[in-house]
C-alpha cells in the first residue's frame, strides 16, 4: 500500500491502530551563494553547519511512511511540525498515537507521547 500524503498516513495509522515515530534529521547542504537572501537561515544551531531538515515519520517497525519537505537547518522540530500540518493532523485523528525525541518537548497536542530517554 502506497501512503502518498499525510493525510494518508493518518488515515492509515488510525485504521490500523498504529503508533508513529516522528523525527527530525538534518542533511549537510553546500552553502549557498553570497548574497542570496536567506542565506544565514541554512546554518542549525546544534551542527554549526550549512544543513537542510527533513521531518520522517516511521511505524514502530521502522518503516518509512512520510518524509516531509526539505527545510533550512535552523528551523525547531516544533516548527516544522506546525508547518507541515503534523499538529493539525492529530487533532483530525485523536485515536493516533506518536513517538517523538526531546526536540519536541511543550507541544500539546493529542497523542503527543515522549520517548524515555533511558
Amino acid at each position: 500500500m502506497r501512503l502518498r500524503t499525510l493525510a494518508d498516513v493518518f488515515a492509515y495509522a488510525e485504521a490500523e491502530n498504529v503508533k508513529l515515530r516522528i523525527d527530525g534529521t538534518e542533511t549537510q547542504v553546500r552553502r549557498p551563494r553570497a548574497h542570496r537572501p536567506g542565506r544565514c537561515a541554512f546554518v542549525a544551531g546544534k551542527k554549526k553547519q550549512n544543513t537542510c531538515k527533513t521531518t520522517t515519520i516511521s511505524d514502530g517497525q521502522g518503516r518509512t511512511l512520510w518524509s516531509g519537505a526539505d527545510r533550512p537547518g535552523r528551523m525547531h522540530d516544533q516548527t516544522a511540525v506546525r508547518t507541515e500540518g503534523i499538529a493539525e493532523q492529530f487533532r483530525l485523528h485523536p485515536d493516533v498515537k506518536a513517538e517523538v525525541d526531546e526536540g519536541y518537548r511543550g507541544l500539546e497536542f493529542p497523542g503527543h507521547q515522549p520517548v524515555d530517554p533511558g
